[in-house]
């Protein structure tokens, strides 16, 4: 593992966030600061914590794209913790591909490598890799390492990462290859702890938030999930509409005349909760609404992720524990409790009350299946995989001496 401070970036179309972690290994970690850049391009501020978690800085920061968001972290970094060697900056690149199945030391051939997936992650990739690039431009001689969410789904069977169209497309990198992992990766890695006497068996984890998806583990590893070839697949989300019939999409080329662009705008950033309620993606707000259009979304999000569910614990034969996550699993009783009850058949029986509280354990004593709610942590993932491979290159050349 790498012995100076590691920095995580985790950029998105409209914040960024970062961590910086002191030290951190497979089991310990000590944060030294933490916080992030939101509202970018509308109302920005920056928030900043220390490594308790208390709030050290709450104000507006006049930046206009992820570089300028970049410039006022490294200030408020430097009058915080001074003069810092950093050891390596990880970051979450959502798509790797066909080509990167764990974390990798950027390079310009990655980089440009990665750039040619952006089609497939629109709302994602460009905004992963501009911040890669204003890293590189601030900070020329610190390594850097990309951690893909799509890398922990890789060893599926051939079956589940199928596309079944002609070979000759296939060939050219067309699979399914599953997202939000290194989420699912954190899951794993603390099931052992949180909840031992289902951590090797059969998990369905739900990462219900603004992106949405399920993942099927087995023996803590990813078996099928509901992302597939684009994050546009599987569960309703925020302003993606999930699975929708192929025909649906023809339709809007060759009878609507839509243009690729309109297309790409409306399955990215208009349909989902935002397309069925007209008012907004926000589950909160919905929840709230007594608009029968909000009713309706709410509905939708919890009919895909039950019918979800049933695929998935008939893919893994059977379904010892649901386990919730993410900004709506971790934070929305409400959610968990319409899930919960369409999945009666599973044998699961909420108790209402550790529900309301937050769990992590939150399941009646009868329950046939058990339920739980565990705070994901993608950054602490992206620092150990950073940490490991800069150490690990530190170690070669150690060797190599």
């Amino acid at each position: 593992m790498s012995e100076a401070p590691i920095l995580v970036l985790n950029a998105g179309s409209s914040s960024l966030k970062f961590t910086v972690y002191r030290h951190v290994t497979n089991t310990e970690s000590d944060v030294a600061a933490s916080g992030q850049v939101e509202g970018i391009g509308s109302s920005p501020r920056l928030v900043a914590r220390d490594g308790s978690g208390r709030t050290l800085l709450d104000q507006p920061e006049p930046v206009n794209d992820c570089a300028g968001a970049l410039v006022a972290v490294a200030k408020w970094l430097r009058s915080h913790l001074g003069s810092v060697s950093l050891g390596g900056v990880g970051h979450r690149v959502v798509h790797g591909g066909a080509n990167y199945f764990g974390a990798t030391l950027v390079s310009p051939g990655v980089l440009s490598d990665l750039y040619k997936l952006v089609p497939l992650a629109p709302l994602h990739q460009p905004y992963n890799l501009a911040v890669i690039e204003a890293v590189g431009e601030r900070l020329p001689g610190v390594p850097q390492v990309a951690c893909f969410d799509t890398s922990f789904h890789r060893g599926q069977s051939a079956v589940a990462e199928l596309v079944p169209l002609p070979a000759k497309i296939r060939r050219q990198g067309v699979q399914r290859y599953g997202f939000h992992g290194l989420s699912y990766e954190y899951i794993a890695s603390v099931l052992p702890r949180v909840a031992p006497e289902v951590a090797n068996g059969r998990v369905i984890v739900a990462h219900l938030g603004s992106g949405a998806s399920l993942c099927a583990l087995k023996n803590s590893k990813s078996i099928d999930s509901t992302l597939g070839f684009t994050a546009l697949d599987g569960l309703c989300m925020g302003t993606r509409p999930g699975a929708v019939d192929p025909g649906v999409i023809l339709h809007l080329f060759q009878s609507l005349n839509l243009s690729p662009r309109d297309v790409e705008a409306m399955l990215y950033k208009q349909s989902g909760l935002l397309g069925i309620s007209g008012i907004s993606n926000d589950m909160r707000e919905l929840l709230d609404s007594q608009e029968p259009d909000a009713r309706l979304a709410i509905d939708y999000f919890v009919y895909r992720a039950v019918k979800e569910i049933g695929a998935l614990a008939a893919v893994l034969g059977g379904v010892d524990a649901l386990v919730f996550t993410a900004g709506i699993g971790e934070k929305s009783p409400e959610i968990r409790r319409l899930i919960a009850g369409g999945c009666r058949w599973l044998g699961l029986e909420l108790d209402e009350r550790a529900n309301q509280e937050g769990g992590p354990r939150i399941f009646a004593p009868h329950s046939r299946l058990s339920a739980w709610v565990i705070p994901t942590n993608e950054e602490l993932m992206i620092a150990r995989h950073t940490a490991r491979l800069l150490g690990s290159m530190t170690n070669r050349t150690r060797t190599a001496d």
